[in-house]
């Protein structure tokens, strides 16, 4: 049967967090990670949460299977990202309306045009409500790597980026190829800039303590989004 929307989950920490949301919810299993069918009162529908797994591998590769699989009117993803130190604060949530894929290295043709080609623009039209939460309309940058200090100052000057993340660039771009609605949240967990990473070094708890909150929020928020839908 068909469902009318998929909530995806990409980071492991991110899918944990939700699992301690529903921690008796019955779970089934796909390529990718688990899934379940749940509702979200009060919107009247059942949605599938499912774990798509980290990187624009796994991104693209589950965003098509849940496409392909239930046909949804609408995927959302929710999770986290890493802020630009002095641009945005730890714990806001974006709602994202560009994703650009940033880690291409182009030495034979046109850099520009290859970044072109993996950007994507959220059709957020159908938004015709305040948002059920304080949120950032903003481009999120996406590459297969943490964010790097000293590219900040590029991203931030080149795409007029605040922030960045793992997954989102490839998610967005596959629900585009398929003509598929998209609406992506990504919460601040921690902050990068000159002096480095808040949770870099050895402080990757900062990420798991903040994710947890991050994702809490994200969930209790849904049924306003779908309502909204």
């Amino acid at each position: 049967m068909d469902e009318l929307i998929i909530i995806l989950v990409s980071a492991n920490s991110e899918w944990r967090a939700v699992r301690t949301f529903f921690p008796d919810i019955s779970v089934e299993t796909s390529p990718y990670g688990e899934w379940f069918r749940t509702t979200l009162s009060p919107f009247p529908k059942p949605v599938i949460f499912f774990h798509g797994g980290w990187g624009k591998i796994a991104a693209a590769a589950s965003t098509q299977y849940v496409i392909d699989c239930w046909h949804p009117e609408i995927l959302i993803n929710i999770g986290t990202c890493g802020g630009f130190d002095g641009c945005i604060e730890r714990g806001e949530i974006i709602l994202v309306e560009r994703t650009v894929v940033y880690d291409i290295i182009e030495q034979m043709g046109n850099f520009d045009a290859h970044i072109a080609h993996y950007s994507t623009d959220l059709d957020l039209s159908w938004l015709k409500v305040a948002p059920p939460l304080p949120v950032r309309r903003s481009i999120l940058v996406s590459a297969d790597r943490d964010l790097v200090v000293k590219d900040i100052p590029w991203l931030k000057e080149k795409f007029n980026a605040i922030a960045g993340d793992w997954e989102s660039g490839a998610i967005a771009w596959v629900a585009r190829q398929n003509g598929v609605r998209c609406l992506i949240l990504r919460g601040v967990t921690d902050l990068v800039g000159a002096e480095g990473g808040e949770a870099y070094n050895g402080n990757i708890q900062v990420f798991h303590e903040n994710a947890a909150v991050i994702m809490r929020r994200l969930i209790e928020a849904l049924p306003g989004w779908l309502m909204a839908f």
